[in-house]
């Protein structure tokens, strides 16, 4: 190439990285509590589809949505960092035994069932309340619901051991 392509190059990248840089952002429409994750798109039931359970693990925390908020080891893209990890292999248990979780749930499998299903019965610490959707169990199968609870309860922080 000659060097007069060469800069034509050059300056066309710097011309289109100083448009992308300035280019008008719209905002969303802000919704009654919309502010309490600051930047965040309100989301809608309707945004999320209907998961069935018959998809694989990854497809089912990517369709529900989950990636977003919290970071889910083995899944692609699962690095939110709105909600808690989902580690509950290594967290479910100290959760449950918190002086202000007020659950009925007695095993880490039955507390990822009724996180999603009331998520405003125990707010982790350290985490805003009121951001987990209350819509979301009935966007989930009860198949789905019982793999993402079955896959969560295995999940552990990198060097801890499984009790089991």
């Amino acid at each position: 190439m000659s060097e007069r392509t060469v800069s034509a190059l050059i300056v066309t990248v710097i011309a289109l990285g100083a448009l992308w840089t300035f280019r008008p952002v719209e905002q969303p429409v802000s919704q009654p509590g919309a502010d309490r994750v600051r930047g965040a798109v309100p989301l809608s039931p309707d945004m999320v589809p209907l998961v069935t359970g018959d998809e694989p693990i990854s497809a089912i925390f990517t369709r529900a949505g989950c990636p977003v908020c919290h970071r889910i080891p083995g899944i692609a893209g699962a690095d939110g960092r709105v909600g808690p990890p989902l580690l509950l292999g290594t967290s479910g248990p100290e959760r449950l035994r918190d002086p202000s979780y007020r659950g009925q749930a007695k095993t880490v499998h039955e507390y990822v069932v009724e996180s999603v299903m009331e998520p405003g019965l125990f707010v982790v610490p350290g985490y805003p309340p009121n951001t987990m959707p209350t819509w979301y169990g009935a966007k989930l199968s009860a198949l789905a619901l019982e793999k993402i609870a079955v896959y969560l309860e295995e999940q552990r922080e990198q060097g801890s051991r499984s009790s089991r």
